[in-house]
């Protein structure tokens, strides 16, 4: 039997916060030791989350010097950033500096978007303000689970969940050189994906029973999922995004087109997709067409895809608190720890949400 190690979360009142609280709770090597937060300090987690009550029961949220001496005191800790971009970088830096002056070795999980680029300068031409610790940049590599097999950075930042669901439909398409490296991609998100803060666009009479787009060809995640697609497949492909609200609360719908370089059918593109991600337990391919209520609650993707003449498309769907964030987190540091990948993992899709 392995050790427990004590896990920490930062940003702990936000949706993935508690997709992370959820499955931390009943995680079988990581016991949930302190959940940071500044605005609800001391007070009941069960009483901020009240589906988590089972299984939280006592557990209060702390303040985040009460989380550092936790980092500073165990040899070993499972530290999961929540925390908003911009905010979370200097959150994490004063955790590793305490930790270096202590000499304990935290692992850490960023779910934000602060570590996702190589440089100062590329995260502060999207996000516009400065970097909040671009002297730890170095320390933390960014891809999905699946795209990187051997990690030489002692952190890990995970993508966001729209770049989540992109990249495990792109990535084989530009590694195995079955399209032109120009992509176009329509994707539909939940309102979760919006964060907790009440907006115009998560607001129930303004979301329900409607679909728009927003910041098309302009959105965030575009730069990132370019950059992390060269670093998975070697080719720098043009991408063009149109990201969209859709009237449910959980899930991602990517669909991404492309030109094919040589004929193909729909077969033989599904059979390629099956055979890269042969390895990948939560990673599957199918013949039919995805849906979201199919790994909704869940760490799993689906993909599928579909050829006729030179034009390819795959379609992609993942949770995206879960496989998008706090699930895609877990499996992240089941495998810095040593932990089987699925360790806490494989609870099947909700269903009928």
């Amino acid at each position: 039997m392995s050790p427990r190690i004590p896990a920490i979360v930062l940003g702990g009142t936000g949706y993935v916060a508690g997709e992370l609280l959820r499955l931390l709770a009943t995680h079988p090597h990581l016991d949930l030791a302190a959940v940071a937060s500044d605005s609800q300090p001391d007070e009941p987690i069960a009483q901020f989350f009240r589906h988590l009550q089972p299984v939280l029961p006592h557990l209060r949220f702390a303040g985040h010097d009460e989380v550092v001496e936790y980092v500073t005191a165990n040899p070993v800790t499972a530290v999961f950033s929540a925390a908003p971009h911009g905010v979370s970088a200097a959150m994490i830096d004063k955790l590793l500096a305490a930790a270096e002056q202590a000499g304990t070795q935290p692992r850490v999980v960023d779910i934000s978007a602060d570590f996702r680029f190589r440089t100062e300068e590329a995260y502060e031409a999207v996000y516009k303000h400065p970097h909040g610790a671009p002297a730890r940049i170095a320390q933390f590599s960014c891809a999905v689970p699946e795209h990187l097999n051997t990690l030489h950075t002692p952190h890990v930042a995970h993508p966001g969940c729209f770049a989540t669901a992109m990249l495990l439909a792109s990535v084989p398409l530009l590694s195995l050189g079955l399209v032109e490296p120009r992509l176009f991609v329509s994707g539909v998100t939940g309102s979760t994906g919006a964060g907790r803060q009440p907006t115009a666009g998560t607001h129930h009479p303004q979301r329900h029973s409607d679909l728009y787009s927003y910041n098309a060809l302009t959105h965030r995640h575009a730069p990132e999922v370019r950059a992390l697609a060269l670093e998975a497949s070697g080719v720098d492909a043009d991408l063009h995004f149109v990201p969209h609200s859709g009237p449910f609360a959980r899930g991602i719908h990517v669909t991404v087109q492309a030109v094919a370089r040589e004929p193909l059918t729909s077969h033989e593109l599904v059979n390629a997709l099956r055979d890269y991600y042969d390895q990948s337990v939560f990673v599957r391919v199918a013949g039919e067409a995805p849906r979201v209520k199919d790994v909704v609650a869940s760490n799993f993707a689906q993909l599928s895809g579909v050829a006729h003449g030179d034009s390819v498309v795959v379609t992609c769907v993942v949770d995206n608190l879960t496989k998008g964030a706090a699930g895609g987190a877990v499996q992240w540091m089941n495998r810095m720890l040593g932990f089987d990948e699925t360790a806490g993992l494989m609870q099947a899709a909700a269903g009928w949400t």
